[in-house]
C-alpha cells in the first residue's frame, strides 16, 4: 500500500491570509517533510481560479523534486482536457528527468470547467476532447515520433516529441469522480485508475473499481493499481483533527457548494463523515489507519493519497499531519496489508 498526500495549493480569498506567494512555497516544504518520513506520493492538482494557486503543476512539482529524493510526484489532476498533450509530456518528461523517474501524470477531465473558456475550448466538447487528448498523450508516451490525428486538434505527421523520460514508460493514471464511462476507459486503455471520493459512503464506490477491474479483464490487460483519492488529516487525537480540519474544511466544501446548488454543511454532516463508513479520513493516527485498512478491505486498492492541506488549514499542522501520516499512520497499514497479502498468497499460489 502507498500512502501520500495531495493539495491544490488552496489560498485565502482574504487579503490578510495566505497568498500565492507563501503558499506554493509551503507546498514545496510539505513535499520536503513528505520525502523525509518516507511516503510514497506527493500530488499536486491544477485549477485555475483565485483560490488556488496551483495552475501549473508541474512548476511547483519541480521545485519539490530538488528538495526529495525519494517520493513519486505526481499531478492530481492534470485537466487534459484543456490543455495540449504534447505540452504536458514534455513537462512531465522534464519532471521525471529532474527527479531522475518519479513522475506520473494523473489525467482527468476537472472537476470545475473554468479552463474550458480560458484556452478557448467548448464545452460541448467536455467528453471528447478528453478521449481524443488522452489518446494522443499515449501515443506520444509510446513512440518517439509520432504520426496522429484528431477532430478538435491539429494532426501530428512523424513529429519527434522531445525530451523523453527517464522512465519508458511514463506512468499515465485516469482519474474519476464516479463516472463509469470513465472507469471504463481507463480499463480498456490498461492505465491505472485514481477514485476520488470526496463524500458519501465509500462502499458506493466499490461497484466502479470492479467495473474497472472487468474493463481490464476484457481488454486482456493484467492487474492494475487502483488509488483512493480522498480528503482527510491526521492529528494527535481525533478532537484535535477534527477541530484543525472542520472548520477550513466546511469553509470551502460550503463555498463550492454554494456555486453548485449543493446544501450547506455542518459539524454534525462532517462527522458523520468521519465515522468509519464515511468518505473522510480524519482522527487520529489509529483511527485514520483503522480507516485506510477499512477501505483496502472494500476496494483492494495500491494507494492512499490524502488532501491534508485545504483552506486555510495551518501550515504547521500540515507538516504535522504529514509527519503523523508518514511514521504513525503508514507503517501500521503497511504491516497489516502486508499480513493480509500472506495469509492470502498460500490459497492463491
Amino acid at each position: 500500500m502507498e500512502i501520500g498526500v495531495h493539495t491544490f495549493a488552496d489560498v485565502s480569498l482574504d487579503p490578510r491570509g495566505v497568498g500565492p506567494t507563501q503558499r506554493v512555497r509551503e507546498v514545496v516544504e510539505e513535499i520536503t517533510l513528505a520525502d523525509e518520513v518516507g511516503l510514497e506520493i506527493f500530488g499536486v492538482g491544477e485549477h485555475h481560479r483565485p483560490d488556488y494557486a496551483a495552475s501549473a503543476p508541474a512548476m511547483i512539482l519541480a521545485a519539490g523534486a530538488e528538495r526529495s529524493s525519494r517520493i513519486r510526484l505526481t499531478s492530481a489532476v492534470t485537466v487534459l482536457s484543456s490543455d495540449d498533450p504534447v505540452r504536458v509530456f514534455q513537462q512531465f518528461s522534464t519532471l521525471d528527468l529532474l527527479s531522475a523517474g518519479r513522475a506520473e501524470i494523473m489525467a482527468g477531465r476537472g472537476s470545475f470547467t473554468e479552463s474550458f473558456p480560458l484556452f478557448g475550448y467548448d464545452l460541448a466538447d467536455y467528453d471528447e476532447l478528453f478521449a481524443e487528448k488522452l489518446d494522443l498523450l499515449l501515443a506520444i508516451r509510446d513512440a518517439e515520433r509520432v504520426t496522429w490525428s484528431g477532430r478538435l486538434r491539429a494532426p501530428l505527421h512523424d513529429q519527434p516529441v522531445y525530451p523523453r523520460p527517464v522512465q519508458d514508460p511514463l506512468p499515465i493514471w485516469v482519474a474519476v469522480g464516479g463516472n463509469p464511462h470513465s472507469v471504463v476507459r481507463a480499463g480498456a486503455l490498461g492505465l491505472p485508475l485514481a477514485l476520488a471520493i470526496i463524500g458519501g459512503e465509500p462502499e458506493r464506490f466499490v461497484p466502479l473499481a470492479q467495473l474497472y477491474r472487468e474493463a481490464l479483464t476484457r481488454s486482456g490487460h493484467g492487474s492494475l493499481p487502483v488509488s483512493l483519492n480522498l480528503h482527510g488529516f491526521v492529528a494527535e487525537t481525533s478532537q484535535a483533527a477534527g477541530d484543525i480540519y472542520y472548520p477550513a474544511h466546511s469553509e470551502v466544501m460550503n463555498r463550492i457548494g454554494r456555486e453548485r446548488g449543493w446544501g450547506p454543511t455542518n459539524r454534525a454532516a462532517f462527522d458523520a463523515q468521519v465515522a468509519l463508513r464515511g468518505a473522510y479520513v480524519v482522527g487520529s493516527p489509529e483511527q485514520v489507519a483503522e480507516k485506510i485498512l477499512f477501505q483496502h478491505e472494500l476496494f483492494g486498492h495500491q494507494r492512499t493519497a490524502i488532501q491534508v492541506a485545504i483552506g486555510s488549514v495551518p501550515h504547521r499542522d500540515v507538516l504535522r499531519a504529514i509527519e503523523l501520516l508518514g511514521t504513525e499512520v503508514a507503517p501500521r497499514v503497511r504491516a497489516e496489508v502486508a499480513r493480509r497479502e500472506a495469509v492470502v498468497a498460500p490459497a492463491t499460489s
